[in-house]
């Protein structure tokens, strides 16, 4: 085979990833955790190994999709659509009752448990920030996130004329999936085509920071670099298995990512190798494990 799909869901993708492409393959990247946590040991490992990594995610394929053609030089600002998640219709105040059930209902993809919680706390979008400075170079200024209820615009991008470039589509991961694969190519494929009239309209709002902290903690951890990313993802995968496992509870979440990013705040290492990459993701792990649910004042 000449492309890998890495598709493991969390930062047990970043190892195989490596090996990879140091056996020389292109990679067809599902796991956006392996950037996240690996970015500054796998953008020169790329380089070294003359291997190219094309994202499979659909936000990130809507944006590697809108560049084809843009010269260097020319993207001006990058702009991610968030669906909202499960309680994008909630208000802030009633966030306290969430229950996992509630966290699982995602209006529009179907996606397995944890990507499906991320989505829900916006930390799936915060996630993709990371991921889209890693990818593409945009300083994370020029990042911006937009809800978009809908899912037909998986992302866009602003070019320095100030056009903005969008690709649109039905909600459907298959796309993005064989487009990593067989880029430059376009298959013809038996999927539903996009029916604008059918769809009848498109919306945008910008996203609420109060109602979702994590996007903020994933914009702070991003502007920090080094192993702070890594610090970030291991914290965000252990709180959502505390938060399914009734440890918890949903607004715990963000607090446990922000406690564990605190703790990591004075060894943060700026340029680390592979083994302080996985180093950092153990302790975080464990760090944040020991993170304890505020007690209620009655």
């Amino acid at each position: 085979a000449e492309t890998v799909v890495t598709g493991i869901v969390g930062c047990a993708g970043l190892l195989p990833t490596v090996a990879a492409i140091k056996a020389g393959k292109d990679i067809a990247l599902a796991n956006k955790e392996t950037l996240i946590s690996g970015g500054p040991v796998i953008l020169p490992l790329l380089k070294k190994h003359n291997s190219m990594c094309i994202p499979a995610d659909s936000e990130h394929s809507a944006i590697f999709q809108c560049l084809q053609g843009v010269p260097a030089g020319g993207l001006r600002k990058i702009i991610l659509t968030a669906s909202g998640g499960a309680f994008r219709d909630w208000d802030a105040k009633d966030l306290h009752k969430v229950t996992l059930k509630d966290a699982l209902k995602h209006p529009n993809w179907d996606m397995g448990a944890k990507i499906t919680i991320d989505s829900a706390t916006l930390m799936n979008k915060g996630l993709e920030v990371i991921e889209a400075h890693y990818l593409f170079g945009a300083d994370y200024d020029d990042i911006d996130i937009v809800i978009h209820p809908q899912s037909i615009i998986h992302s866009m991008i602003e070019t320095q004329d100030t056009s903005v470039l969008a690709q649109l589509g039905w909600p459907d991961m298959r796309l993005p999936i064989v487009y990593s694969i067989t880029w430059p190519y376009r298959l013809s494929m038996p999927y539903e085509r996009l029916d604008l009239i059918k769809q009848g309209s498109l919306t945008f709002k910008e996203p609420d920071r109060a109602k979702y902290p994590c996007m903020e903690l994933a914009y702070a951890a991003g502007r920090t670099g080094g192993t702070m990313t890594a610090a970030l993802n291991a914290a965000n995968e252990q709180a959502v298995a505390m938060f399914r496992n009734n440890e918890i509870g949903f607004l715990d979440i963000p607090k446990l990512i922000e406690y564990t990013m605190e703790g990591h705040k004075d060894n943060v290492i700026a340029k680390p190798s592979l083994e302080d990459i996985v180093e950092t993701d153990a302790w975080a792990r464990e760090y944040g494990a020991t993170f304890k649910k505020p007690e209620l004042i009655i």
